[in-house]
């Protein structure tokens, strides 16, 4: 199971487009605060919109109550500080746990939490000169490789909603 941490986001419209990500994977939320925004707030259930019904989410008033919840797992941390890509990481394990932190858009992980773990370090490539991709697409980005290594369990690989042979169907009108 993929489990997405955020520590503190600070952007209510990128938390709902990670929740809608979550939903569509089956994966599980895991929010670390305080928040500078409510999970109540209608920006984060428009964003959201009808998806936040089925997300599975939890909510730590600080980093060290996830600690005190998730002390024995391995988790992972996405920086611009790391030497390794995320790419090159063995997330196949479907039967596994993973545990991917992201960081506050402004000012990310914490140095003194990336020290501690400098194993488990993962970086999103980009030119030298951009300091940082948006938060819900780098969530989306190491998500969906950590399912491409797995094959996509679980997840539907062809159109479910309107049927495997709808353009097919459409062209032929």
């Amino acid at each position: 199971m993929i489990n997405i941490v955020l520590y503190r986001p600070e952007k209510p419209q990128n938390t709902g487009n990670i929740m809608r990500t979550c939903v569509a994977i089956h994966a599980v939320l895991h929010i670390i605060g305080p928040l500078t925004f409510s999970i109540d707030s209608k920006d984060l259930k428009r964003v959201g919109m009808d998806y936040i019904d089925d997300l599975k989410m939890y909510y730590y008033p600080t980093y060290e109550d996830f600690l005190k919840e998730h002390k024995n797992e391995e988790v992972y941390y996405v920086t611009r500080y790391s030497q390794k890509v995320f790419t090159s990481f063995d997330f196949r394990d479907e039967v596994k746990d993973i545990y991917v932190m992201f960081g506050r858009e402004s000012t990310g992980i914490p140095h003194d939490i990336l020290r501690e773990h400098e194993d488990r370090l993962l970086r999103i490539p980009m030119v030298p000169e951009a300091r940082s991709l948006n938060l819900s697409n780098c969530v989306a980005i190491v998500a969906y490789e950590i399912l491409r290594q797995q094959g996509y369990p679980g997840l539907s690989t062809s159109e479910a909603i309107k049927g495997e042979d709808f353009l097919e169907k459409e062209i032929s009108r």
